[in-house]
């Protein structure tokens, strides 16, 4: 495709030529998604994009801005690296299921699945369980690959069938299997044991003297255990070890692990979804420690949505689930990189 030229600029007629079945297969694919959403009894939602506090984790960045007030003081907001926290505000509003094709935007990501501005496709179910989340993820990238008609996703010579009943493996199982470590040796509660684990993982990662519990965590994730999954078909990662909860809430089963999930498609991870934590107390603990990590490990702290954290009390039990919609219509459409699934990519060259 000589029209795909990427220094072309991306309204170049020839490279749009080029880029347009993807971008059909993107309509086709939102309008197949709406559908199913709203058969299920969804309503979907539109929240805001400007923000007091963008999301609470280490190493997500949001690009800011400033308002101006009537008084003509300056306000410091951001753009939302997620709809999250608006929309369980919703839930605690008495919403029960809600969906939002969402556009977000996440500083420091390039590359062929990162865009800085990205639509989030992203939905709740109160008073539903975490495992109807995982079966709502296999429903919506079946949806997808049925509307295109595509038999098997591919990237990067790694194949899967979105058809295939997907695997379940936990993430203790994943780390036994692929890196040889007893990850749930190294968690103590919501805590995690960094020199246990920085012994077991020695020989798998380069482990910086400045890394916690969760750095060597992510390095083996990535390098030992990302590359083996979603091959042949789906891999449901799930009960992410406590100290990576997040927004999900621990099992009660085992305080050692949460209710946390993320979904893999030939090594590609489509969607990340939670048991959502109801305990507002804990979820401020969790924002300050993982703050005070931004600040040690950036020079920077996002503030805390107060309203957030007021509203989480009142949340019911309720699952939720955020899938990239842009990497599942690459895979869905056939598509090699991210940018070729989205009307406008973003140009960094002026």
């Amino acid at each position: 495709m000589a029209g795909n030229d990427p220094l072309s600029p991306w309204w170049s007629a020839s490279r749009h030529a080029d880029v347009r079945p993807f971008l059909n297969a993107r309509g086709a694919i939102i309008r197949a998604l709406r559908a199913w959403f709203a058969a299920e009894g969804f309503t979907e939602v539109e929240t805001g994009i400007l923000q007091i506090s963008p999301g609470n984790e280490t190493h997500l960045h949001a690009p800011r801005t400033e308002l101006t007030g009537n008084g003509g003081e300056r306000l410091e907001r951001f753009l939302r690296t997620s709809p999250e926290f608006a929309c369980k505000k919703l839930l605690a509003a008495g919403e029960e299921k809600i969906v939002e094709f969402a556009r977000v935007f996440r500083d420091r990501e390039r590359g062929d699945l990162h865009l800085p501005e990205f639509t989030m496709l992203e939905w709740y179910r109160a008073n539903a369980a975490y495992d109807l989340a995982m079966a709502d993820c296999a429903a919506v990238i079946v949806e997808a690959a049925t509307t295109t008609g595509i038999r098997q996703f591919a990237f990067r010579g790694k194949v899967a069938d979105p058809f295939a009943a997907p695997q379940f493996l936990t993430v203790a199982a994943a780390f036994e299997r692929y890196a040889g470590i007893d990850l749930l040796a190294t968690v103590n509660g919501s805590d995690g044991d960094r020199a246990r684990l920085a012994a077991a993982g020695a020989r798998k990662v380069r482990i910086a003297d400045d890394d916690g519990w969760s750095d060597i965590f992510s390095k083996i994730l990535v390098e030992h255990i990302e590359p083996h999954l979603g091959q042949g078909r789906l891999t449901v990662l799930c009960e992410y070890p406590a100290p990576e909860a997040a927004l999900a809430r621990v099992k009660a089963t085992d305080p050692r692990v949460a209710e946390r999930f993320e979904v893999y498609a030939c090594g590609v991870e489509l969607a990340n979804g939670f048991g959502e934590l109801t305990d507002a107390h804990e979820q401020r603990r969790r924002f300050g420690l993982a703050m005070d990590e931004k600040r040690r490990r950036y020079g920077e702290r996002y503030p805390l949505d107060e309203d957030f954290l007021a509203a989480v009390s009142y949340m019911p039990q309720a699952s939720g689930v955020a899938l990239g919609l842009d990497r599942l219509v690459m895979l869905a459409s056939g598509a090699l990189r991210i940018d070729q699934v989205v009307w406008t990519p973003a140009t960094f060259d002026r």
